[in-house]
């Protein structure tokens, strides 16, 4: 028997070069932060990730997702930084890590 998706873990994708890029570039603190975010989406269901408050998941309206997925959205990954990801399936794949909230969005 399947779980229902709200039960669903996530499952991350981290393979991105550009996310690769922007994680790793990060000073030291915030990538510590990072990836103590990572291991919360890690341990999280979809619905959980939905609700939670910290994490801020929110669709992108002003951009337009390339062609084969559905939206992109945003989530909290440390105090300052949003990163940029999608879903599919199980999956949340990780995109990229703007350097400041606007570009996360798309806005100059």
């Amino acid at each position: 028997m399947s779980r229902p998706e709200s039960d669903t873990r996530v499952r991350l994708d981290l393979n991105n070069p550009i996310f690769q890029r922007d994680l790793l570039d990060l000073q030291r603190t915030e990538r510590h932060a990072a990836l103590n975010t990572l291991a919360k989406l890690h341990q999280l269901t979809w619905k959980q990730v939905y609700r939670d408050q910290g994490l801020h998941w929110e669709k992108i309206t002003s951009l337009k997702p390339p062609p084969g997925i559905d939206a992109l959205y945003s989530l909290r990954i440390t105090q300052s930084r949003r990163a940029v990801a999608y879903r599919e399936g199980d999956f949340i794949r990780l995109l990229a890590i703007p350097p400041d909230h606007d570009a996360t969005y798309g806005k100059k």
